[in-house]
This record gives C-alpha cells, sequence and structure tokens, in this order.
C-alpha cells in the first residue's frame, strides 16, 4: 500500500509538471484546413518579353486584381489605370539590376512550396481565433529591396528580394546595416506575413488609444507579437522578436531591470516621439539600456505584460484583446511583476 501511495503521489507530481509547462498557444486547428496558392507576380514580369508587356497588363491585372495596384504603387508606377503604368512597368521589368535580383531571386526561392504550407498552418490558427474573417490572397514579387511585407484590404504580398539571407550582397551596397539584415532571410517570411497582416488589421493610428505614449506602443507591439505567437506556436524567441541568441537573453536576465528603469525614469507614460522611438524604432541596440541590449528591446516588454494578461485573466480571446483599447486594463490585470 505504501509502496502505491508513493507511485501515485509521483504520478501526479509529474501530471502537474507536465500541466505547467503545457504550451497554452498550442490549440488544435484539425477543422480549420486552410489552402493557400500563391501566385508569383515576379515570375510573371520577368519572363515576359519585354516588347509584349504593354500588351499583357489587361492580363496581369487580370491576375492579380487588387494586388497589383499595391504593387504599382509600392514600385512607384503610380495608378494602374494611368496611361503612364505600361511604359514605367517596362522600365522596371527591363532595368539591368532588377533582372540581376530577379536572378538571384529564382536561385533562392526555386518554388514556395513550404512557404505555402507554413502559411497554411499560420492561417489555420487565425482560421481558429477569428473564424469570422477572411483568408487573404497571397501573392510574391520583387519590389526593388523597397518592402517587405504588403498588405492590404483581403491581399498580403511577399517582397521576395528582402529575404534573401543576411549575407546577400546587395543589401550591404544599399545602406542595409547588418542588425536590420540579419533578419532578411527565408526563414523569416512566414513570421513577417502573420505580424504584418495583423499590423494591418489593427494599424496603431486607427485603433483608438487614448493617448499616444511608450506604454501605448509598448502594449501594441506586445499584441502584436502575442498574435504572432498564437498563430506560429511553434516559432522560437530569437525568431519571433529577430534577436540573436546572446540578445534573447539579455532580455530574459534583465526584464526586471529594464522595467525599472521605464518606471524610475518616468517613461512609461512619456509622450515624447523621440523617447517612443528610441525605445521601439530599430537600432543595433536600445540606448536606454546597454550597447549589450538588442534594438526594440522595449518591445520584449510589451510581448510579457501581454501574455501576463492573457494567462491571468480569464474569459479574454484573442480578439478581445486586439481590441482592446483600455490599456490601462491590460496593464492592471497582467499583474505584471517581472523578477
Amino acid at each position: 500500500m505504501r509502496n502505491l501511495i508513493v507511485i501515485s503521489s509521483i504520478l501526479i507530481s509529474l501530471l502537474l509538471f507536465s500541466s505547467c509547462k503545457r504550451n497554452h498557444y498550442k490549440v488544435n486547428t484539425s477543422s480549420t484546413h486552410v489552402s493557400i496558392n500563391i501566385k508569383r507576380l515576379e515570375k510573371d514580369l520577368f519572363s515576359i518579353d519585354p516588347e509584349k508587356i504593354m500588351d499583357s497588363v489587361p492580363v496581369l491585372k487580370d491576375r492579380y486584381d487588387d494586388f497589383l495596384q499595391l504593387f504599382s504603387y509600392v514600385i512607384r508606377t503610380g495608378s494602374i489605370n494611368d496611361s503612364s503604368f505600361s511604359d514605367m512597368l517596362v522600365r522596371f521589368c527591363t532595368d539591368k539590376l532588377n533582372n540581376e535580383v530577379y536572378a538571384y531571386t529564382m536561385k533562392i526561392f526555386p518554388g514556395l512550396d513550404q512557404i505555402e504550407k507554413d502559411l497554411e498552418g499560420a492561417f489555420s490558427h487565425y482560421k481558429h481565433y477569428f473564424p469570422d474573417r477572411n483568408i487573404p490572397s497571397v501573392y510574391s514579387c520583387i519590389t526593388g529591396f523597397n518592402y517587405s511585407i504588403i498588405a492590404g484590404d483581403s491581399v498580403l504580398g511577399i517582397s521576395l528580394d528582402r529575404y534573401l539571407g543576411a549575407d546577400c550582397e546587395y543589401y550591404p551596397e544599399l545602406g542595409i546595416y547588418s542588425y536590420i539584415s540579419a533578419r532578411m532571410t527565408p526563414e523569416n517570411v512566414v513570421p513577417d506575413c502573420m505580424y504584418g497582416w495583423a499590423d494591418s488589421e489593427w494599424e496603431y493610428d486607427s485603433t483608438g488609444y487614448a493617448s499616444d505614449n511608450v506604454l501605448a506602443h509598448l502594449i501594441h507591439q506586445g499584441k502584436l507579437k502575442y498574435f504572432e505567437k498564437c498563430m506560429l506556436p511553434d516559432i522560437t524567441d530569437e525568431i519571433l522578436f529577430g534577436f540573436t541568441q546572446e540578445q534573447m537573453n539579455f532580455c530574459r536576465n534583465n526584464e526586471l531591470q529594464m522595467w525599472q528603469y521605464l518606471i524610475e525614469h518616468d517613461l512609461i507614460f512619456s509622450t515624447d516621439q523621440f523617447e517612443i522611438r528610441k525605445l521601439t524604432g530599430e537600432a543595433p541596440f536600445t540606448a536606454y539600456f546597454t550597447k549589450e541590449s538588442p534594438g526594440r528591446a522595449a518591445m520584449w516588454l510589451g510581448f510579457r505584460i501581454v501574455e501576463n494578461y492573457m494567462m491571468k485573466t480569464s474569459g479574454i480571446t484573442l480578439e478581445d484583446l486586439m481590441n482592446e483599447k483600455n490599456l490601462q486594463e491590460i496593464l492592471e490585470n497582467a499583474r505584471y511583476n517581472p523578477k
């Protein structure tokens, strides 16, 4: 009997431990299958005989619909209905550098099967959390390195020339800093798609937050990253935040110190745009902390606040979170107390 009690106690302990370690981002999406078929605009554009591009514009308009207009704005060729559009598109497609980049892109992305598969998984999670929302049509393109993700009403575009690898020869020539190009890799395509989609669905300027301050930016970024994690539950923190292993360790080990710094220096409710940019903008490190910190380190704090809020507040759905405007309520209910 004593042995039975001991074994039972061990089993209970293991079950409790397993429950504590369970990934709460994991959900059952078996009933929400999504099909993604990426239409490759770059292939259609650069495989056309330049002399036939003008005649092909009506076909491109029909095949690419609203995305062609978004693409045109990104490459600065204006309205696709303007008489000058065809001429400007010919210039884009016959540009020597653009053709070199297209060839380079085709070596890195000869097919997009894995990206399609990963997006299907991510958008299956999206459909699970937001059953009434539509899944966007997905396109690929090259934009002359202008944009990474192009998101609009029901469309999502991937600018593949922004994901050619951290060591891509074009990036330093364009003046792209290494701490940015480190994230311009194929493995970041799908995470960036989900972040970009969330950012277009819940734009900061249309959220209706009471104040435009540091807290608003931290929690808004935290919401977007939490959304991204829900769509990609197996994503590593390093890919999620775009940090190196060392930078991620810095954030984990200095979470309390970073939070205390913001409080002690009255930065939480600061509306100074310069201070907001220093905390949330692209940079090799966060100047308020140390050179060992990553740029945008404060985004980690925003994510941790949101994660605490979702774990400690019952009955809150992901859609509730994304639509919540009362940031003070999120902060209070998160009972955020880093150790």
